[in-house]
């Protein structure tokens, strides 16, 4: 066993939102916490809103957004943990209710039934958190016992400033 084996491994999934941009201080902070890193990524968050090149030399490992083919190796060993962020109002929706049309919500359903503790820090707007579709999803998620981090809106404080998204929070809530 390599000491790169002997590590947790973390799987981050990475939803189409702006602060996507930033995602790669969860992968450091986390890989300062002795943590392996794989991600998996919306498709729609694949185009365009994240650096995928500088990612995938963070990790050292390929971005996942598609489903693999039959026969075809598995790129990343089983998850010890899961932190969804930036989590969209899609995503949580899709994932609360079982839908698993993607690669990233079916990685989520899955780890759900495989008992791996997971985090999800939410990036949603005001108006679209206030939909009640929304609200009955976090309780369904917080009931098959997913942690959350503080919601972010993105919305521009009195200050003129936008709050900081909790990147290493979620390393915290593991």
């Amino acid at each position: 066993m390599t000491a790169q084996d002997s590590k947790p491994f973390l799987y981050v999934v990475v939803c189409a939102a702006g602060v996507a941009v930033d995602v790669g201080r969860l992968i450091a902070a986390a890989q300062e916490r002795n943590w392996e890193v794989g991600v998996f990524a919306t498709p729609v968050a694949m185009g365009g809103f994240f650096d995928t090149a500088s990612v995938e030399a963070q990790t050292g490992r390929p971005i996942r957004s598609a489903w693999r083919t039959p026969g075809d190796p598995r790129p990343f060993p089983p998850p010890d943990a899961v932190i969804v962020a930036p989590a969209t109002f899609n995503t949580i929706n899709k994932w609360a209710s079982g839908t698993a049309d993607t690669l990233a919500l079916g990685t989520l359903c899955e780890a759900y039934g495989l008992g791996v503790p997971t985090v999800v820090l939410p990036c949603v707007g005001d108006a679209l958190a206030a939909h009640p579709a929304y609200r009955a999803s976090l309780a369904r998620l917080r009931e098959m016992g997913v942690r959350f981090g503080e919601p972010y809106s993105g919305a521009t404080q009195e200050d003129g400033g936008r709050p900081e998204f909790g990147w290493t929070k979620a390393l915290d809530l593991l």
